[in-house]
């Protein structure tokens, strides 16, 4: 059975679930489910993204909120692998994560969103340092967009599961 058919088979509840570890905004959920069944891997992925762009940030800022921060050490399945680069890095670059983290949710009351796969713990200290920079309305949607990424590679990979 491919992914896109356990996708599309489960109970809503059970569905609801995979659907949560690629969004944990609870309205993406819901409209994802309500768009079951899925003819196929790229309309599934399609759908993701048509579905995230409807969201409200609001949503954004849930979806935010079930992700670790980078560089976390306690990060775990999804986010842990995405945040491979940092598993590596010195212990000044994740100091300098630390406090880079803090002072990017003290100005714009979120996690540091980043499409972390395949980037270097350095990178992605250097991209949140650059975007301290964005004003609040800019940064969010800059975030949305990584989250919109990293909503897209989960789903991906659930589907080819």
């Amino acid at each position: 059975m491919t992914g896109l058919e356990r996708l599309n088979g489960l109970p809503a509840v059970e569905a609801a679930v995979l659907l949560a570890s690629c969004c944990g905004a609870a309205v993406w959920v819901e409209r994802m489910l309500a768009r079951r069944p899925f003819e196929s891997e790229p309309a599934a992925l399609e759908a993701a993204d048509e579905v995230f762009a409807s969201l409200s940030p609001e949503d954004w800022r849930e979806a935010f909120r079930a992700h670790p921060r980078i560089g976390d050490r306690d990060a775990r399945g999804e986010a842990a692998a995405e945040q491979a680069g940092t598993t590596t890095a010195p212990a000044s670059i994740l100091a300098g994560l630390l406090e880079a983290n803090r002072a990017y949710e003290a100005r714009f009351g979120h996690l540091f969103i980043v499409f972390a796969s395949g980037r270097s713990a350095g990178e992605m200290l250097d991209l949140c340092r650059r975007r301290l920079h964005n004003e609040p309305e800019v940064e969010l949607s800059v975030a949305a967009e990584e989250q919109r990424k990293i909503t897209r590679l989960r789903l991906q990979r659930l589907l080819n599961r």
